[in-house]
Order: C-alpha cells, then sequence, then structure tokens
C-alpha cells in the first residue's frame, strides 16, 4: 500500500510539474512582451535535428541558433508572420510544425481525410455486398441426424444448472 501511495504522489508531481523549455537564460529577451512573442513563435518551429521537437523544447544547438534568430528578428521590428516567412523562405516549409494550408501542401492536409472516407466508403460497400449475399442464399434445412443432435444439446443446456 505504501508503494502505491509512494508512486501516486511520484506521479502527481510529475503531471503538476512545469513543462520544460531549452531557452537559455542569455536567450530571454529584456521586453517580456517580446519574450512572449518569441517563445509563442519557438512552439510553432521544428527543431531541424530533432524533428518531432519545437525549437523551444529541443537542447541542440540549430534549435539554439533558430531561437536566436527569432529573437533578432523581432527586436529588429518583424511581425510574426515576417519572422515565419524569412524562417520558410531559409529553411522550407519543413521548418514549421503546422504546415500552411497551400498548394504544395494540400496532399499533406487532404491525404487523411480522403483516406478515412475512402476506408468508410469500402466498409460500407463491404457491408452492402455481405447483405445482399446472405439475403440470396437460403439457409438448407437440418437433416435429421443435425435436429437429434441440436435436441440433445439443448435438452443438456436445461438440466445443466
Amino acid at each position: 500500500m505504501r508503494r502505491m501511495m509512494v508512486a501516486f504522489v511520484a506521479l502527481m508531481m510529475l503531471l503538476a510539474a512545469p513543462a520544460t523549455h531549452a531557452v537559455q537564460p542569455d536567450e530571454i529577451m529584456s521586453d517580456p512582451v517580446k519574450e512572449a512573442r518569441a517563445r509563442e513563435l519557438s512552439r510553432e518551429l521544428r527543431c531541424m535535428v530533432c524533428q518531432n521537437q519545437s525549437i523551444d523544447d529541443s537542447d541542440a544547438p540549430l534549435a539554439r541558433d533558430l531561437r536566436l534568430l527569432v529573437r533578432e528578428r523581432i527586436a529588429a521590428g518583424d511581425s510574426n508572420s515576417q519572422v515565419l516567412d524569412f524562417l520558410v523562405a531559409r529553411y522550407g516549409e519543413f521548418v514549421l510544425l503546422k504546415p500552411r494550408f497551400e498548394r504544395q501542401t494540400m496532399l499533406l492536409w487532404l491525404l487523411a481525410p480522403l483516406l478515412l472516407a475512402g476506408g468508410g466508403f469500402a466498409l460500407w460497400r463491404q457491408n452492402r455486398r455481405r447483405a445482399q449475399e446472405g439475403a440470396d442464399v437460403p439457409t438448407p434445412p437440418l437433416t435429421p441426424d443435425e435436429e437429434a443432435k441440436l435436441a440433445a444439446l439443448m435438452s443438456e443446456d436445461a438440466r445443466s444448472p
């Protein structure tokens, strides 16, 4: 019981712990508004080394360089969209964790819903086909031997508690 309580408390502490970020103290901007913008943008950008983390969460040197670049662009007076456009022009659309809906990324955005709809349609057709095949095939009557076995099984079930 004591082990379960310790495990429960440890789990609650992990869940209550604030999210850790890889931003170093020397990267933080003095203006809190600009720092908040930098953090917001950093969460939208992919670490090119880790590829499954934002640059805000990554400890990779390239992620640090990108965080510094974002802060430089913000300090220069760029808007959020200008910063993102600059990074996309430099590194490609892959740098965005959530790619934009454009002609080049249309297949990426539409492929999953199309596959889901196609799978649903295929399941619907298969069920419909099975229902039609089942309605067309009459079930043959039981033979006298099968009827006797069935009666014996049913009488055994009725006797057992």
